[in-house]
């Protein structure tokens, strides 16, 4: 089985939902700029960010994009934003591009790689 690239990935959210494949443009292109070194790899269905270490990843759903964290069970919440109760992964649901600055995603996205260095030591 062949892997999947970015750019087909991408192909795909829009063929489903323009407003789902604007949402994942909109927080790649924040990753990008939050971050000094970042890369991507397609898994699990969705997109993975990695810079240093895997911090998590945007994932798009029928009626919603979510961003996950893989180590968001230990970031201190301060917006009331993360969903999710399991032993690790949290995630930030957005239905709008807009949503992306109201949730406070860059903020998150800092935390969530603070949060998996500190599992790396």
């Amino acid at each position: 089985m062949t892997k999947k690239s970015v750019q087909s990935l991408l192909e795909d959210i829009r063929f489903v939902s323009e407003q789902n494949y604007e949402i994942v443009e909109a927080v790649r292109g924040l990753v990008r700029s939050t971050f000094e070194t970042s890369s991507e790899e397609v898994k699990y269905g969705g997109i993975l960010f990695t810079s240093g270490v895997q911090f998590g990843g945007v994932f798009a759903y029928k009626a919603h994009v979510t961003v996950e964290f893989g180590s968001g069970a230990k970031i201190a919440d301060p917006f009331g934003f993360l969903e999710g109760s399991g032993k690790g992964r949290r995630h930030v649901k957005l239905m709008a591009v807009a949503q992306i600055k109201e949730k406070h995603l860059a903020q998150y996205l800092l935390l969530a790689l603070q949060a998996s260095k500190q599992d790396e030591l």
